[in-house]
């Protein structure tokens, strides 16, 4: 039951809402993961790491409210909770303990590469049931490649 009715039909609403939702996932996953290893890093790059961990952070969580916004103005119903993410996520676990500063960085790097490759995807999927989505979608993909460069130039 959807109390709000799109523009889409059912088979473009379906597509986009799940474009949408694993997008959604993504970004909330990644949010926890780069706060988890904001509260674990050490090393000699601490603070370097420390406040770009907190930019990522900071977009993936804005994003997060514009795709589940998105989402919920199409009729679809965002899900956030706690055994979605953990039933859906494709971003590996973030290490138990202290993480050295060289490790966060790769763990960072792989958990954008993980999440921008399904944005990819998801931009391609929604290029016809609904270019808004889409823009959505590209917009917030080119914040993350953003934070993957510099991540990936920390570790050069």
């Amino acid at each position: 039951m959807s109390v709000v009715k799109s523009a889409l039909s059912d088979g473009d609403r379906k597509v986009v809402g799940d474009a949408l939702q694993g997008a959604l996932v993504d970004l909330i996953d990644l949010s926890l993961v780069a706060k988890q290893v904001h509260w674990n890093v050490v090393g000699p790059r601490f603070r370097s790491v420390h406040l770009q961990l907190d930019e990522v952070v900071d977009t993936a969580r804005q994003h997060s409210d514009t795709v589940a916004e998105r989402a919920s103005a199409l009729g679809v119903n965002p899900d956030g909770r706690s055994r979605t993410l953990a039933k859906t996520t494709a971003i590996d676990s973030v290490p138990d303990g202290w993480i050295k500063d060289v490790d966060a960085v790769r763990v960072l790097v792989d958990a954008l590469r993980v999440v921008v490759d399904r944005m990819r995807e998801r931009i391609e999927a929604t290029d016809e049931p609904d270019p808004i989505s889409q823009d959505i979608l590209i917009a917030l993909t080119a914040d993350l490649e953003k934070h993957a460069w510099m991540f990936q130039a920390e570790s050069a």
